[in-house]
C-alpha cells in the first residue's frame, strides 16, 4: 500500500475533527501547490530532468524553502531510481512520504506542549505586533479551560496602546481572569504579580503576553531576560514553554522575526497563525527545518477551536487530500 493511501486510510477511518480542520484550513495552499503538481504529472509521460526542474519551481513557489526543496528533489531522484518508478503520477506519493520524513527528521523535541502535571505551567508568548499573539493566547485559554484546567492570563505587553484591553476582551470572552497593571508599567512587575496570583489560586496554566516590539534588539533581549528571570525566581524551571507566534501570510518575513526572537530568548516552540489565509503553507516546513524549532500549533481559521496542535501527517494529508479524492471520484 502506498504511503498516501496509508495516511488516507488512517484519517478517513475516523471522523477526526482536527483532520477536517487541516483539510479545510489548507485549501489555499492545496489549490496552489497540489493542483500544480497534478498538472505537472498530467503533462509529463516520463520522469526526466525537466520534470524535476518544474517540480522544484512549484515547491519554491509554495514557500517550502530553498534548502528543503534541494534536499527533497535529491531524495526524490534517489527514490525514483531505487524504486524504478516510471510513471510521474507515482512521484506524488513519494513527495508526501518525504515531506513527513523531512519535517520529522532529527526531531528530538516533541510537538506536545510541556504541561506540568499537577503543578503550575507557565507559557510565555513572544512575537511582533500584528501576528495574532493576543488572539492565540485567548484561543489557548479557551482550549485549556475546555479541558478542565484553571487558567490565568498575564498582560505583560504594557508598551502597545490597547494591548491590555485586547487581552481583557479575550479574558471576558473565555471567562478567564487577567492580571494587569497600567499601560507603560514594568512587564516584569506584571509577571511577578501574575505568578504570585497563579500560585495562591492553584492555577494550572498561566499564559503570559509580552511586548511585540521595543526600540531595538538589545532592548528586546533585556526585557525578555528580565521577565524570564522574575518567573524563574518564583518557579524554578519556568517558563516551561516560550512560544513565538508567527503570521504564515508573511512568508519569509516570519523567518526573519523568528531568528531575531531566537537570538533574544530561548524559544521552545512556534505557533503559526493564519495558515488558512495563505497559498504558501510550505512555510511550515521551511521554518521547522531552518530554525530547528518544532511547530506546536497552527491557526486554521477564525473560530475559537481553529487553533490546532500541529501534526506533520495531518498537514501533509491536508495538502494532498482534496486532490487525491477528486481523482478517485473521477475514476
Amino acid at each position: 500500500m502506498s504511503f498516501f493511501k496509508k495516511l488516507k486510510e488512517k484519517f478517513t477511518s475516523t471522523t477526526d475533527q482536527a483532520t477536517e480542520k487541516f483539510k479545510s484550513g489548507l485549501t489555499k495552499t492545496r489549490d496552489n501547490f497540489s493542483n500544480k503538481v497534478n498538472d505537472l504529472v498530467a503533462r509529463y509521460r516520463k520522469i526526466d530532468e525537466d520534470f524535476f526542474e518544474e517540480l522544484e519551481e512549484i515547491l519554491i513557489g509554495a514557500d517550502v524553502g530553498f534548502e528543503i526543496v534541494m534536499e527533497l528533489i535529491e531524495q526524490l531522484k534517489f527514490e525514483v531510481k531505487r524504486r524504478n518508478t516510471k510513471d510521474p503520477a507515482e512521484v506524488q506519493d513519494i513527495i508526501t512520504e518525504k515531506l513527513v520524513e523531512i519535517y520529522q527528521a532529527g526531531e528530538d523535541t516533541p510537538n506536545e506542549v510541556n504541561i506540568q502535571e499537577n503543578d503550575l505551567t507557565v507559557i510565555l508568548f513572544v512575537g511582533v505586533n500584528g501576528v495574532g499573539k493576543t488572539t492565540t493566547i485567548g484561543k489557548l485559554a479557551h482550549k485549556y479551560k475546555s479541558e478542565g484546567k484553571k487558567v490565568l492570563l498575564a498582560a505583560g505587553d504594557t508598551f502597545r496602546a490597547g494591548a491590555i484591553d485586547q487581552l481583557e476582551v479575550w479574558g471576558e470572552r473565555t471567562g478567564v481572569e487577567v492580571i494587569k497593571q497600567g499601560e507603560g508599567s514594568d512587564p516584569a512587575a506584571v509577571m511577578y504579580d501574575a505568578v504570585r496570583a497563579a500560585k495562591s489560586r492553584n492555577v494550572d496554566i498561566l499564559l503570559c503576553d509580552t511586548a511585540g516590539r521595543l526600540q531595538n534588539k538589545v532592548n528586546l533581549m533585556n526585557e525578555l531576560e528580565k521577565v524570564k528571570r522574575v518567573i524563574e525566581r518564583e518557579i524554578p524551571g519556568a517558563p516551561h514553554e516560550v512560544l513565538i507566534v508567527l503570521d504564515a501570510t508573511t512568508g519569509q518575513n516570519a523567518m526573519v522575526q523568528a531568528k531575531t526572537f531566537k537570538e533574544a530568548t530561548n524559544v521552545s516552540g512556534i505557533v503559526l497563525t493564519k495558515l488558512d489565509g495563505t497559498a504558501k503553507g510550505g512555510i511550515v516546513l521551511a521554518i521547522r527545518k531552518e530554525l530547528d524549532i518544532p511547530v506546536k500549533f497552527v491557526g486554521l481559521g477564525e473560530k475559537m477551536d481553529d487553533l490546532q496542535p500541529f501534526d506533520a501527517e495531518k498537514y501533509v494529508y491536508g495538502l494532498f487530500s482534496g486532490l487525491q479524492m477528486e481523482e478517485e471520484e473521477a475514476e
